[in-house]
């Protein structure tokens, strides 16, 4: 397909976010790029990965070469939602109450280990990241229109951890799971830490993308065709999910939309003004994995979501 968009600025800044992310995070490239992709599709970004990984590294960089507002919520199990969205405090001086904003209000939250929190607190979520409002005594906040959180989980620890329901989970556009790196990048590791004794403190690193540009780039997903044909492929893919026999819960249609938004911004971050069914299927399995219910028979069989997503995909036809 004839290329229709200039995408010389999206490509130069992209390519600067890279190359800044390669000089602290060694390795997990594929989660970059996902990362990158849903915070370009207007997403919340689930993280989960074994404790040192890099994923709160990850998510503190991205923030960081964005030139926006930033907070950081570490999630315990005495935390409240006052503490997340703020609370209304008596002003002796005007006789009235004003509203003190919590850390939640900003254009990009990382929430570490959101799973420690109880469900009250995770609930105080809900509205935020579907409506990008939080409603305070009856009075609604609007958030900025960056507000994006990035969340991260340890899938490993149970004691002292509260389960994601399912609604919540279905909020995040995407859930992108960081493994362990090879062992040429974890050599890799060594080195940098031998050499340098440390990393770059993230506190030298210089933001190289604006508000503006980034929502300039979002902007360029309207731009970006996706052929008919495509949107069917990807209801077929999204459908699977509801007849095997493997998921109990399958995806519900916010679930092909979002494929859709994260396949778009897929193919900007590949210079491309155009989806292809390549790009559907590298972001399929993980806009879906984490909105699936395994039947028990099939995580007494070592199925687990992601595969049972990937094995779904497989098993749609590819239109020509």
């Amino acid at each position: 397909m004839e290329q229709r968009t200039d995408l010389s600025l999206f490509t130069e800044k992209i390519q600067a976010l890279k190359s800044q992310i390669s000089q602290i995070v060694v390795g997990q490239d594929d989660a970059v790029e996902l990362v990158l992709t849903a915070i370009l599709a207007n997403g919340h970004v689930l993280i989960e990965g074994v404790p040192g990984v890099a994923k709160t590294l990850l998510a503190r960089l991205v923030s960081r070469l964005i030139d926006a507002r930033f907070s950081r919520i570490q999630f315990t199990p005495d935390l409240m939602p006052s503490d997340v969205l703020g609370t209304t405090v008596f002003n002796a001086k005007t006789a009235d109450f004003d509203f003190h904003q919590g850390p939640v209000f900003a254009d990009v939250v990382l929430v570490d280990e959101i799973n420690r929190a109880p469900a009250k607190t995770q609930a105080a979520l809900f509205e935020v990241m579907e409506e990008r409002q939080a409603t305070i005594d009856g009075k609604s906040y609007p958030m900025g229109p960056l507000f994006t959180i990035l969340a991260t989980q340890n899938p490993v620890e149970q004691e002292g951890t509260y389960r994601l329901p399912e609604a919540q989970l279905d909020r995040f556009l995407m859930k992108i799971v960081m493994s362990y790196p090879s062992a040429d990048e974890e050599v890799e590791v060594l080195l940098r830490h031998h050499h340098r004794q440390a990393f770059t403190k993230l506190d030298t690193i210089q933001p190289v993308i604006t508000p503006d540009e980034l929502l300039a780039l979002r902007s360029e997903l309207s731009n970006v065709v996706v052929e008919e044909s495509l949107m069917r492929y990807i209801v077929e893919i999204v459908g699977q999910t509801r007849t095997s026999r493997a998921v109990f819960l399958g995806a519900s249609p916010r679930a092909s939309v979002a494929i859709m938004h994260c396949a778009k911004a897929y193919a900007l971050l590949k210079e491309r003004d155009f989806v292809t069914p390549d790009d559907i299927k590298t972001v399929a399995p993980h806009v879906l994995h984490h909105r699936l219910t395994l039947t028990a028979e099939a995580e007494m069989e070592g199925y687990t979501p992601f595969k049972v997503a990937q094995r779904l995909i497989d098993k749609v036809e590819v239109p020509k």
